[in-house]
């Protein structure tokens, strides 16, 4: 779970600073990173193989888990397997080079992006940053798809959650309806058939029983729900849910899709094929 917005202290104005998990074998690799992160602000915590980095992440909280896919004992896919049994921390993998079986092990495994080695200090921050504001998006964004500009709520509303629906008419409604429809917007219910999307609570229920997703998957999903019914090609995916500003690599999108389909069943996501993704109505 995310700790970053925390403060630090009671009534202390100053986020805490942001912990990231870097798990690298290479000692000159390991130590230049984290010198590197450090002078950003972050603060750094290092394993140098993969179950001493399985053995940090279950003692501690961690923001955000940079992990190396050549590990000695556990290597990275692995430990990004392990790690995701249990949490939905944001993971970065490192791949020395760029393999096209390196990177889609990863991402099947549940990373959410990947980079690779040598990276520069700057790409590697940018991406850091990407990948924290996914996690930290408002429900008022989340209703929305992640863009908190945008009017209106997409999907069906459940009725348990729309205002002014108690039967009453006249000024009693009115005001009900201007009193609770900010609330209502934020904390809406989308209903497609048995998925239900709480965009307040940011949770996922599947015939009733709650969904674990990655911070990504979770993006994605709302990125549809706010789109229900219209094909999103795969650069507006980067776009919108990994917060590229560049041409990403769109193997990430066709791959977390894959894993979200897992979750909530393949039916639910549909491919058009030339074109990109939809969400079933």
């Amino acid at each position: 779970m995310s700790h970053a917005a925390s403060a630090v202290g009671a009534g202390a104005s100053a986020p805490a600073p942001v912990t990231i998990l870097l798990v690298e074998d290479d000692e000159v690799i390991r130590r230049s990173v984290a010198m590197a992160l450090e002078r950003y602000g972050y603060h750094v915590i290092v394993a140098g193989d993969g179950l001493t980095g399985l053995e940090l992440f279950r003692e501690g909280r961690h923001d955000l888990l940079l992990l190396d896919v050549m590990l000695p004992g556990l290597d990275g896919i692995g430990l990004c397997r392990r790690i995701r049994e249990t949490g939905t921390d944001p993971i970065l993998m490192m791949s020395a080079r760029g393999d096209a079986l390196d990177v889609v092990s990863g991402l099947e495994a549940g990373a959410d992006d990947y980079v690779v080695k040598p990276v520069d200090t700057a790409v590697l921050v940018a991406r850091i940053r990407s990948l924290l504001r996914r996690t930290t998006f408002t429900p008022a964004a989340a209703a929305t798809g992640g863009r908190a500009d945008q009017a209106g709520s997409p999907g069906r509303l459940d009725q348990s959650d729309q205002p002014g629906q108690s039967g009453q008419s006249g000024q009693s409604g009115q005001s009900g309806q201007s009193g609770q429809s900010g609330q209502a917007h934020q904390h809406a219910r989308l209903v497609f058939g048995e998925l239900a999307i709480d965009t307040g609570g940011l949770e996922v229920f599947l015939s009733g029983e709650p969904v674990a997703l990655a911070p990504t998957e979770l993006r994605l999903l709302l990125e549809f729900a706010a789109n229900p019914g219209i094909v999103l090609d795969r650069q507006t995916l980067l776009r919108n849910v990994w917060d590229y500003g560049w041409d990403g690599d769109t193997r990430v999108v066709d791959l977390c899709v894959q894993r979200l389909r897992k979750k909530i069943g393949a039916e639910r996501i549909e491919t058009v094929r030339g074109f990109g993704y939809k969400l079933r109505r």
